[in-house]
C-alpha cells in the first residue's frame, strides 16, 4: 500500500490539528483523506470491553457513520477495532491513527482491518516516518492526534487508570467536546467513564446526544424500525427494542417453538435485521 505525505495545513480536513499542541510537521497516510472538513468523532475505550461495552460501541459507531460522521480511532484491539468495523459495516468512513510508522500496520491481528479501512475509502495515518517502531510513549503521543482530528471524542468504556483518559485530557486541552457512555457503577471498566461524567463530560445514551452538539444540522426524527416479515419477526424486534438480549429468553417470550424461532432468527440475521453478539446474545442492527 502506497504511503503518502502531507502537511496538515495543506488539506482542509486535517487543518484542524494545526491548532493543537505539538503540531505534527507532516502526516504520513495510506488510503484517502477527506478533501473537505466533515463532522468527525473519535471513539476510544478499553482494549477488553465487556459485552455491554462492545454492544454500545458498535451501535453508536454505526449510527454515527450512517449519519455521515467520520469515525477516528487507533486500530487497537477491543473498542478501537469494534468502532472501525461497525463504521465499515454501516458504509461509513473511518480513519485509524497509528503510534508507529506505516511500513508496518499494527497490531498485526488488525492488519486486515486496516486494509479494509483503506479499501472502503478511509485512511491509516501516522506522524512517524515509515520504519519507526511503536513504543509506550508514542501511544500517548498518538492520542493527541486522535482527538485533534476530531470535533469531539466518545468514550464508551474505560477503567479509572485507562490510557483512554489520556485521550480525554488531550481533548479537554484542545477544547473538544467529551462524550461518555454511563456505565455500571459496580464495573471497574466503567469507573473511568463515570469519573469523567462527574467532571462534566456529556452523557450519551443515543446518537442524538452527540449530533445535537457537533452537527445539529444532521438531526432528524429517528425512523421507526420496520416491522418484521411476519408476526414472529415483529415480536422478536419488539422484544429486542425492550432490552431482551438472551436468545433463550427471546424464544420463550415470543411464544414460538424452538425450531421455528431458530429459523426466523437466522433469516433476520441474514437480512441484516439482527446481529449476534456471541454467547447467544442478540441485538438489532
Amino acid at each position: 500500500m502506497k504511503i503518502n505525505n502531507i502537511s496538515p495545513q495543506d488539506n482542509k480536513y486535517t487543518q484542524i490539528i494545526t491548532t493543537i499542541a505539538l503540531v505534527p510537521k507532516k502526516l504520513h497516510y495510506i488510503g484517502t483523506l477527506p478533501e473537505e472538513r466533515r463532522p468527525t468523532i473519535a471513539i476510544v475505550g478499553t482494549r477488553k470491553p465487556t459485552a455491554y461495552g462492545a454492544e454500545v460501541t458498535a451501535k453508536l459507531a454505526g449510527d454515527l457513520a450512517r449519519r455521515g460522521i467520520v469515525i477516528v480511532s487507533g486500530l487497537a484491539l477491543g473498542t478501537d477495532a469494534i468502532a472501525h468495523r461497525a463504521t465499515l459495516e454501516a458504509g461509513g468512513t473511518t480513519i485509524a491513527v497509528l503510534a508507529n510508522g506505516l511500513a508496518s500496520i499494527t497490531p498485526a491481528t488488525n492488519r486486515q482491518l486496516g486494509e479494509n479501512i483503506v479499501k472502503a475509502g478511509g485512511a491509516i495515518v501516522s506522524e512517524y516516518e515509515p520504519d519507526e517502531p511503536a513504543y509506550a510513549g508514542r501511544f500517548l503521543e498518538r492520542n493527541r492526534i486522535v482527538s485533534g482530528l476530531s470535533d469531539g471524542i466518545l468514550i464508551t468504556e474505560a477503567s479509572a487508570r485507562s490510557g483512554t483518559l489520556n485521550t480525554a485530557r488531550h481533548a479537554i486541552e484542545q477544547n473538544k467536546d467529551v462524550f461518555v457512555v454511563p456505565g455500571n457503577i459496580t464495573s471497574p471498566l466503567s469507573a473511568g467513564c463515570n469519573q469523567l461524567l462527574r467532571q462534566g463530560a456529556t452523557p450519551v445514551t443515543c446518537v442524538e446526544d452527540i449530533l445535537e452538539v457537533i452537527a445539529p444540522e444532521l438531526l432528524r426524527p429517528q425512523a421507526q424500525l420496520a416491522l418484521g416479515d411476519n408476526p414472529l419477526q415483529t415480536a422478536i424486534i419488539r422484544l429486542l427494542q425492550n432490552g431482551v438480549r438472551d436468545g433463550d429468553a427471546l424464544q420463550q417470550q415470543s411464544g414460538a417453538d424452538p425450531q421455528e424461532f431458530g429459523s426466523e432468527l437466522t433469516l433476520m440475521e441474514i437480512n441484516g435485521t439482527v446481529r449476534a453478539l456471541g454467547g447467544n446474545q442478540w441485538t438489532l442492527r
